[in-house]
């Protein structure tokens, strides 16, 4: 039981804003599906599933994209880039590999999204957005290659790029 006066918001929650979250592209057929379960067992109005049937063929599908992160800046200790690259991997639990020297790292993991465009975008905040939580260095994104699933594993058949990445975790160069 949490202990307040009336009214009042709870510990630690003075600063922060509550944001609405649409519903979802799916949340009528849901809620039609429902509406139809309502109705005689085995019968569905026609309009409703040709609906649904135009929607799941517009609706996007996800696919894998490998992304390869490059940072760099000023020089910092290496057991500080050490552990704030493990921690970003234990908050991140899709990281694959991290590679890094005093002034710069490399990060490579699967991202799903989308498009190009998302998965880009989605990288591009990564990190920023744990630079804090992290305790990364302050440094700047260098480089950003977002590839697909089949592009990848092509490059890897025909010898180009990097091997996979068998050694999972963070290492040094």
């Amino acid at each position: 039981m949490r202990r307040a006066r009336p009214g009042a918001p709870p510990r630690g929650t003075a600063e922060r804003a509550l944001t609405s979250v649409e519903a979802g592209a799916d949340f009528d057929e849901t809620r039609a599906r429902s509406e139809d379960r309502k109705t005689e067992p085995g019968t569905e109005p026609r309009e409703s599933r040709e609906v649904r049937e135009v929607r799941a063929e517009q609706r996007p599908v996800s696919k894998l994209w490998h992304i390869t992160l490059s940072v760099s800046g000023v020089e910092s200790p290496l057991k500080e880039v050490r552990r704030g690259l493990e921690q970003l991997a234990h908050d991140h639990p899709f990281l694959l590999t991290s590679r890094y020297a005093n002034d710069h790292a490399e990060i490579r993991y699967w991202e799903e999204a989308r498009d190009l465009h998302d998965a880009a975008a989605v990288a591009l905040r990564l990190w920023g957005e744990h630079r804090q939580t992290a305790k990364l260095p302050p440094w700047e994104i260098v480089g950003l290659e977002v590839i697909d699933r089949e592009t990848y594993h092509q490059r890897i058949a025909e010898g180009y790029g990097p091997p996979p990445a068998a050694p999972v975790g963070v290492h040094p160069y």
